[in-house]
């Protein structure tokens, strides 16, 4: 019976990886089957593979052997990135039953139940979220897959295709449905999330406009974005504080000759003007970002170019990269290759700048109220609760009214520099919002 088959998601990598997972977990159990967050007792794994940078290719090797040895009697469905640029290879290793490339992706519950003569038993349950069953508190929302730009660097672009656009109405139906399940925050996401409609005539800021309009859904946020997609009023939608005083925006490098290699949109002067716009409109505005290291040809004069204007910027956080040579790419061929030496120097150089201005954008929250999502307990014989800032900042409190999955208001009194993390007291109820939607 297809009842009985217990059925494990894991993702390596990005938050779109996530979001596919979190959808197909909702296709599986209202198809019958049984969710578990442990591999070793499931009857069937899916795995949504990684294929950024070289590093994410041997860990989704790892990853495939770990989950094999682990449950060698289980079935292995690999998808993904990495399944679909290494297709043969994956096929070949050991314990993988069936890939499913990019482009199969809808149809991955259809062909899971062909490949191994699974029949459709569909169950009727009031509440199919998987959210909570998967020890997550915030559903990832997948609004568009592909991109139609080429970075000299990435290979992402290849292995997702062309741009594919949901439609505004299938994005927030299935808002509504999370928000119904007991969801508190969204996290819009995609390949190229600044070019949601590009295909269907639309745009970004129409859809947060409609998510805002037609949700109640209480946080919103949004996942990388790249800064060349935000018209001069984007950041008047954050008026509305259900949306996020944070922005994911990839920077790559601090200097406009490297950018150039890079073939990027955007270059820095345009990049700090978004900033000053995100930073003069909301307070305490958080922008994270993501950084190349040691890209091709990059100079010292390149690289001190870059640490001074990730340092004048002043990131909440940051995502560091040593480039990794991908094949298939343009970056690939280009001359001055850097030593891996050169990189891991300036590596941790810039690890080291991004943890001191991540302090002081944490530090400069204290004595602010704000309100936090709750998310896990950190003991069981203990009333310490941790949890999000808006900005997304960690903050942890110790109180006995903290209830899971829970919004209240916390004064933020303190920061931790060994954890990296806010320290708030005094939590007060979150007053009730006046947004009536009536939901079908």
């Amino acid at each position: 019976m297809i009842d009985e088959v217990k059925v494990n998601f894991q993702a390596l990598g990005c938050r779109l990886n996530e979001a596919e997972l979190e959808s197909w977990s909702n296709q599986f159990i209202e198809s019958g089957f049984q969710l578990t967050t442990d591999s070793s007792e499931a009857d069937l794994v899916v795995f949504n593979s990684c294929s950024v940078t070289a590093e994410a290719d041997r860990k989704s090797r790892k990853f495939i052997n770990r989950i094999h040895k682990s449950n060698p009697q289980s079935r292995l469905v690999v998808t993904g990135c990495y399944a679909s640029l290494q297709t043969e290879q994956v096929e070949k290793q050991l314990g993988v039953d069936l890939v499913v490339s990019n482009q199969q992706k809808d149809d991955l519950l259809q062909l899971v139940q062909a490949k191994f003569d699974l029949p459709e038993y569909t169950v009727q349950t009031g509440d199919n979220s998987s959210i909570f069953a998967r020890g997550r508190h915030r559903a990832f929302i997948k609004i568009q897959d592909g991109c139609r730009y080429r970075c000299t660097f990435c290979i992402v672009t290849v292995a997702r295709g062309a741009e594919r656009s949901r439609t505004q109405q299938e994005i927030i139906e299935e808002i509504k449905r999370h928000h119904q399940h007991g969801v508190q925050e969204i996290v819009i996401t995609g390949v190229h999330v600044g070019g949601y409609g590009s295909d269907t005539g639309t745009n970004l800021y129409e859809l947060l406009s409609a998510i805002l309009d037609q949700t109640a859904i209480p946080r919103i946020r949004l996942a990388s974005v790249e800064p060349w997609d935000l018209p001069d009023n984007f950041f008047e939608l954050f008026k509305d504080s259900r949306l996020m005083p944070h922005m994911h925006l990839p920077l790559q490098s601090g200097s406009d000759s490297v950018l150039r290699r890079m073939a990027r949109r955007c270059k820095t002067a345009e990049f700090a003007r978004l900033v000053d716009k995100a930073r003069s409109s909301i307070s305490f505005f958080n922008i994270t970002t993501d950084l190349i290291v040691g890209f091709p040809g990059e100079t010292e004069q390149e690289w001190a170019a870059t640490m001074k204007f990730v340092e004048n910027i002043g990131f909440g956080h940051m995502h560091i990269f040593s480039y990794s040579k991908r094949e298939g790419t343009r970056a690939a061929g280009l001359s001055d290759q850097i030593p891996d030496s050169v990189k891991k120097q300036r590596s941790q150089q810039m690890h080291e700048l991004a943890t001191s201005l991540k302090s002081k954008a944490m530090q400069e929250l204290i004595g602010q109220q704000c309100e936090v999502l709750w998310e896990n307990s950190l003991g069981q014989a203990s009333a310490e609760w941790a949890g999000y800032t808006p900005h997304y900042h960690k903050l942890v409190m110790n109180s006995p009214e903290i209830k899971n999955a829970q919004i209240s208001i916390a004064r933020i009194s303190g920061y931790s520099p060994k954890n990296m993390r806010l320290v708030g007291d005094s939590p007060f109820p979150l007053p009730q919002k006046q947004i009536e939607i009536a939901f079908p």
